[in-house]
């Protein structure tokens, strides 16, 4: 990147405009979403057969979506564990025995420089009253899934947001025996 120049500050996010040059040393401009980070987490109750997810209502989309349940990483300085551990506590209102990390992921790296760490909350138990943050919070439920109904979930379109599918499936094979390596 040869510049960069703040274009607004709408809410969390930071609109740059960059300046690039190529490799053949070409320069050209792009705009640029700056975002805090998010993480994803799959909450699996004790049994290891069943998922909790929210349905939501998504503005960007205007349409309700089921998604396994997420946060900005607005913290600073707050490991993605931790943050982890604060939004399924205040979203479903539910601790887990232990998060194992599925998968790190850009969201929409042409534009955005969004980057999400993707945790299974293994041994989901409540952790007391749920504390929604915005009205699509406050009307967001949850439902629970069997995990063995996730890959057809994900194949009817069911669940579209992205980062949720990478979890889902990558929570399905861990839980399945599968080798996240494979």
């Amino acid at each position: 990147m040869v510049g960069s120049e703040v274009v607004s500050r709408p809410g969390f996010l930071t609109v740059d405009r960059v300046t690039v040059e190529s490799a053949s040393g070409e320069r050209f401009g792009r705009t640029v979403v700056r975002h805090p980070g998010a993480v994803v987490m799959v909450p699996v109750l004790p049994d290891g057969r069943t998922v909790l997810l929210v349905r939501q209502f998504r503005a960007a989309v205007g349409r309700e979506l089921l998604e396994a349940p997420a946060g900005k990483r607005d913290v600073d300085g707050e490991p993605p564990e931790q943050t982890a551990r604060r939004e399924l506590a205040e979203e479903i209102g539910y601790e887990p025995e232990r998060l194992v990390l599925l998968a790190e992921a850009f969201n929409s790296p042409g534009f955005c420089d969004e980057h999400t760490t993707i945790f299974a909350a293994l041994g989901c138990v409540p952790s007391g009253a749920p504390d929604p943050v915005g009205p699509e919070e406050r009307a967001m439920t949850v439902e629970r899934v069997a995990l063995a109904d996730v890959p057809a979930l994900v194949a009817a379109g069911e669940v579209l947001h992205a980062t949720s599918v990478i979890g889902l499936l990558l929570a399905e094979r861990l839980l399945t025996g599968g080798d996240l390596g494979a």
